[in-house]
């Protein structure tokens, strides 16, 4: 008692179709990180953000605005003290 040949051609087309739709989400995907890495968006915003997308909670990646300090510019923290203290002995 096997299966008919139209069940199992159906089924290769729904696992065909299952395999496309799974590659379009990845290739989808992968461009949507592609974009965030140029943006600068942080690895763990991505994980957190596809956690929550595959759980079904609300998300977002928005751009938190970056504070006006050396830090942000990529020097350490203590660059600007140290220029502050050069500036005041001389």
């Amino acid at each position: 008692m096997g299966r008919t040949p139209r069940a199992i051609v159906e089924d290769d087309y729904e696992t065909e179709q299952q395999k496309q739709a799974a590659a379009d989400v990845l290739y989808q995907y992968s461009q949507f990180v592609m974009v965030c890495i140029g943006e600068g968006v942080r690895p763990t915003d991505l994980r957190l953000h596809l956690m929550k997308e595959l759980s079904g909670m609300p998300t977002s990646l928005k751009k938190e605005p970056l504070p006006d300090s050396p830090s942000s510019t990529g020097e350490p923290s203590s660059s600007g003290s140290i220029k502050r203290d050069k500036s005041h002995s001389s």
